[in-house]
């Protein structure tokens, strides 16, 4: 009997019935999310990178109770830019300088400067191990070897994320179980590693058959994949699954703020743009006033993670105010076909068209 489309490498690896990977979606409370992408039967996941261990347990405690599936918690293996550590209130009030208007306007307070504390991605990846996740991925590198190590004494399911078939050539060579091929169509941060994030610009279509020519484990294709169409897309290049994170903001369960719901629901997302401006690290939001400051000539970015800090400054009352120019947007290229508003209803329709665009 013939395999049907779901009957993937990347399906058997992970236990799930249907090889669809919801993107992990950091800075979001997205348990509910990521257990209702398990509970269907595909990988919900979590994005845990700018959480302390203590807290990474709490959630992943709070995701078990929601589900009995894998589901995966997600890491950065780069937890900090150059000159992080050396960076000074000087730099940081040059950087408050332009955010400073838009904090006013919302009624918000300014924020004073305090020296850069560091989270270990070592004492992270123990949280992750000491709970027995089923899956651990990660993206802006390749972990140490003895944490690798450690994931295949445990059983731990390892993905990881590609910007270039080199990066993911490195990724194969490390003993990686999954990869994640991650066109610059994608929403969110884009996670190179060998090279510049601006010199790694390379779009799914054209990434995605390149990397499972390049490397033997199984590829999952990621960066404005919407629709059925874009899966079955992906799979006629040569994927053997498909991760999406923008289709899933939209969902009620997903933890974004209403304003963020809105601008993607709406239609309103038609243009997306790359920033530094909302971390101090390459990604892709909707086109705003917020983001339109922050890409001005002589604009000073804080290396990551110390912009992202600063800007909660103003997204807090932001959010507050319903002010959807002064917020970071995060969206793909492809948000404006986001249309389902319940991860039941996006799984279901995302399922039955790929199985009629296969059919056809």
């Amino acid at each position: 009997m013939s395999k049907t489309w779901n009957q993937t490498r990347v399906a058997e690896k992970l236990g799930i019935v249907y090889p669809l990977i919801q993107g992990p979606l950091g800075g979001f409370p997205s348990q509910r999310l990521t257990a209702a992408v398990s509970n269907f039967g595909g990988l919900g996941s979590f994005g845990a990178h700018g959480l302390e261990p203590s807290v990474i347990d709490e959630r992943i405690a709070e995701i078990r109770s929601l589900t009995s599936k894998p589901f995966a918690m997600n890491l950065w293996g780069s937890m900090e830019d150059q000159g992080a550590h050396t960076s000074d209130d000087a730099a940081f009030q040059r950087a408050l300088s332009h955010l400073s208007p838009h904090i006013k306007k919302v009624g918000g307070t300014t924020p004073s400067y305090s020296p850069y504390k560091a989270i270990r991605f070592e004492d992270q990846a123990r949280a992750l191990f000491d709970a027995d996740v089923p899956v651990f991925s990660f993206i802006y590198g390749i972990p140490p070897k003895e944490i690798l190590d450690e994931a295949r004494r445990k059983g731990v399911i390892t993905i990881g994320t590609a910007t270039t078939p080199d990066e993911a050539s490195a990724l194969e060579q490390a003993g990686i179980d999954l990869v994640v091929a991650s066109g610059f169509e994608a929403g969110g941060h884009r996670g190179s590693f060998l090279r510049s994030s601006e010199d790694s610009l390379t779009g799914t279509i054209s990434l995605v058959p390149q990397t499972v020519d390049q490397i033997s484990i199984p590829v999952i294709a990621a960066g404005g994949i919407a629709d059925g169409r874009g899966i079955a897309a992906a799979f006629a290049l040569g994927a053997e699954g498909v991760q999406m994170g923008t289709v899933f903001l939209g969902c009620e369960e997903s933890g974004a703020h209403p304003v963020h719901r809105e601008a993607i629901l709406s239609g309103k997302a038609k243009h997306t743009s790359l920033t530094r401006g909302f971390t101090g690290r390459l990604a892709r939001g909707i086109h705003n006033e917020l983001l339109e400051t922050l890409n001005r000539p002589n604009v000073e970015i804080l290396p990551y993670p110390l912009q992202r800090g600063l800007m909660r400054s103003l997204a807090l009352p932001a959010q507050e105010a319903g002010d959807a120019e002064l917020l970071a947007l995060w969206a793909g290229q492809s948000a404006n076909l986001t249309q389902c508003t319940s991860v039941e209803k996006l799984l279901t329709e995302l399922v039955e068209s790929v199985e009629d665009k296969i059919d056809r």
